[in-house]
């Protein structure tokens, strides 16, 4: 190989791995800003990229086939589902929205939709994928091969319901 097509591929690597933008600017996993906070488990970052945090799942709070899938397995209100999300997406906006993380990433890069998958950490070091599940605010959604924390996940999940933190306070609810 010559030295232009190292350096062609050199390129083409920071853009297939993500590390830039479309805009030419770097972005450092390592340290970048939430701007928004979508719902509970889905963020959208300073780079444009919308973020899917792994190994969770919180009661949704747009309308949506999900929505509607979740109320009908349930056999939940639409309303109450979105009620909790709601409760979901404040715990998680007050904690990560604005603020700058590091994300680690698993096996899968990326889900079907385009979004980044990651696990979260906030400045201070918490585990925020670990203390939305040990706060009471997400179920649990292991899709394989991202399964590296799901044992520590299952454990925090059964000790919120347990505990009744978060969402599971509510009495009779069934949330997905």
């Amino acid at each position: 190989m010559n030295n232009k097509t190292v350096i062609l591929l050199f390129i083409f690597s920071f853009f297939y791995l993500g590390c830039f933008s479309p805009s030419g600017r770097h972005y450092e996993y390592s340290d970048i800003l939430v701007r928004r906070v979508i719902d509970g488990d889905t963020f959208l970052l300073e780079n444009g990229k919308r973020l899917r945090l792994i190994g969770i799942d919180t009661p949704e709070i747009h309308g949506c086939d999900k929505l509607y899938r979740d109320a009908r397995r349930t056999r939940s209100n639409v309303r109450t589902i979105m009620k909790l999300g709601r409760r979901s997406y404040e715990f998680v906006r007050n904690l990560a929205e604005g603020e700058r993380v590091r994300l680690e990433f698993d096996l899968e890069r990326y889900d079907q939709y385009g979004r980044l998958l990651a696990y979260v950490y906030l400045k201070d070091g918490i585990f925020l994928n670990a203390k939305i599940v040990e706060e009471g605010f997400a179920s649990l959604m292991t899709i394989p091969p991202n399964v590296k924390y799901a044992r520590l996940f299952h454990e925090l999940y059964q000790e919120a319901r347990a505990n009744q933190r978060g969402l599971w306070k509510e009495e009779g609810i069934v949330f997905p």
